[in-house]
């Protein structure tokens, strides 16, 4: 309790989060300014106010995430751009980092930034993992609705390793995502027009 109560008094003072107080969010959580500048030998998210830690992930996940980035990379159009893993500020207490995120570069010093804005971003992509189950189905989907991304993809491990992508767009009158109206489970090619006409052999995600 002793700990729980110092951290909070150092937060009303404005302290930023360190290797020693991180675990221990005050009652209001932290703030992005108050972590954006931490570092812990984990990878790790703000999520809600809390510093979540991002679990170890398997050649599958990552290996999928790289070519996802590669491939979406390779028909960018203007005025986007694509990263894997890079931070979107959300709200105050919420930066998550997607594991590939397409976003509108206009009026952003991209050599610089360290925290896309939610209003630049486009496309979240969620490579599922064991660890993250249900961040990447229920919590981060809603969170990316709420701050108006337009579109997220759900990838799954389908048969044979092969991964299945759910495409979801944002209902503009629910303000929550809802299936793609054309093809919303992509199981053996990834073809869609939004938010810039994609198509790819999901079995080539995994090949090498």
């Amino acid at each position: 309790m002793g700990a729980v109560m110092a951290a909070e008094a150092r937060h009303e003072q404005g302290e930023r989060a360190t290797p020693e107080n991180w675990m221990y969010p005050p009652e209001s959580g932290w703030t992005y300014d108050q972590v954006k500048e931490l570092v812990l030998p984990v990878d790790w998210e703000l999520l809600n106010g809390k510093i979540v830690v991002r679990g170890a992930t398997k050649w599958w996940h990552n290996r999928v995430r790289n070519q996802l980035y590669s491939q979406v990379d390779s028909v960018l159009q203007e005025p986007y751009t694509v990263d894997a893993e890079q931070s979107v500020f959300l709200s105050e207490t919420s930066a998550p980092r997607p594991d590939v995120l397409v976003f509108d570069k206009r009026g952003l010093d991209i050599r610089t930034l360290d925290c896309v804005p939610a209003e630049n971003a486009v496309l979240a992509i969620e490579v599922v993992s064991d660890g993250s189950r249900l961040e990447d189905r229920f919590l981060k989907p809603g969170m990316y609705a709420e701050a108006g991304i337009a579109y997220y993809w759900r990838v799954e491990r389908g048969e044979n390793d092969i991964p299945v992508v759910h495409e979801f767009w944002l209902h503009p009158e629910a303000g929550t995502y809802a299936p793609s109206p054309d093809r919303p489970t992509h199981t053996t090619t990834l073809k869609t027009d939004v938010p810039f006409p994609v198509e790819i052999d999901l079995r080539s995600l995994i090949e090498v």
